[in-house]
């Protein structure tokens, strides 16, 4: 790993790590078929001890679910010093932690100042450039290909190797797999319009289509549904529409995302316990509206199989949306 060397920046014992793609990538590992970082790493980036970087996620351990954070267990330890021969982690006595990008994300809302700031905006522009890639080259695999990568976990990359001549041109290979298109679960993955699509890509790709509005019906709404708004067009007018069950969003975490993306402005209101189903409404009104029903919340997505498809009879809609603008505001604590 690159390192450059400051000292007496927050907990740091002088050792910050440089921010840039190549090395990001580096630090990014399979484990239980998801794309993890460990807090090794994630502590050296930030420039904190492990050991009180853990302390700040501890802390606030009410926001790391085991979807977000979990402790690598000694086998899964092993595999991946056997893997990564070059790597830093000798000595370790504790068994590390992994962060999943959701838990990445939530990091961002935990470590303050002026040094977790510029690192975090720095590994939020990385990340949404590695997804950019994958949605710029996705011509390069059909449908049943990506199904198919979909479906491998950690314990058979060797098998993608082994049949990846007869899924994608060789000349491809190397390109596809060095930017994140390789083993991962289904865990990433949606059925968009009845094809496979990545998740976060699938929500951010339909917000990039509005024009002058977004509506997002959703009772589930969480930071990671908020998070996918990032990319939307400064003039184009959002409002989710959420009873905020469970207060998986807070104010803090809201408060976070505005101050991090100042151009983006979402207004809140209630569904006042209407709504079960999830719906994403597109310049309502407009000639060129659209109206998808989404069968998971977004704060979800892709954990678990679920479909988005778009609504071709838009009019018995009408109704349902004019009430909901009528609603009162809701107040995020």
């Amino acid at each position: 790993m690159k390192v450059i060397y400051m000292e007496n920046i927050d907990e740091a014992k002088n050792v910050i790590a440089i921010v840039d793609k190549e090395t990001v990538e580096n630090l990014i590992y399979i484990v239980r078929g998801q794309k993890v970082m460990l807090d090794v790493d994630l502590a050296r980036i930030y420039g904190y001890e492990t050991r009180r970087f853990n302390e700040q996620v501890k802390n606030n351990s009410e926001r790391f679910d085991d979807d977000f954070r979990f402790q690598l267990t000694k086998p899964e330890f092993e595999n991946l010093m056997s893997k990564n021969s070059t790597s830093s982690w000798g000595g370790t006595r504790k068994l590390p932690y992994a962060f999943t990008e959701t838990g990445i994300y939530m990091l961002m809302t935990v470590l303050k100042g002026d040094l977790a700031i510029a690192q975090s905006k720095a590994l939020i522009r990385i990340f949404k450039g590695m997804k950019d890639y994958i949605s710029e080259n996705r011509a390069l695999i059909g449908t049943d290909d990506i199904a198919r990568l979909a479906i491998q976990t950690g314990e058979n990359t060797a098998a993608i190797a082994k049949i990846s001549d007869e899924m994608l041109r060789k000349s491809d290979l190397p390109k596809i797999f060095k930017n994140f298109a390789s083993s991962d679960t289904g865990k990433e993955f949606l059925i968009m319009n009845g094809q496979l699509a990545e998740a976060d890509v699938a929500y951010q790709g339909i917000y990039a289509k509005a024009k002058s509005s977004i509506y997002v019906i959703d009772d589930y709404i969480g930071i990671k549904s908020i998070m996918h708004l990032r990319n939307v067009s400064p003039n184009v007018e959002i409002t989710v529409f959420s009873d905020n069950k469970q207060s998986h969003l807070r104010l803090e975490d809201l408060n976070d995302f505005k101050n991090e993306f100042p151009g983006i402005r979402i207004d809140f209101k209630r569904t006042n316990n209407t709504m079960h189903d999830r719906y994403i409404i597109l310049d309502y009104g407009k000639r060129n509206e659209k109206i998808y029903h989404c069968g998971a919340s977004s704060k979800d997505a892709g954990k678990k199989t679920t479909t988005i498809m778009e609504v071709q009879d838009r009019a018995v809609y009408k109704q349902l949306v004019d009430v909901l603008i009528c609603n009162p505001a809701l107040r995020i604590t």
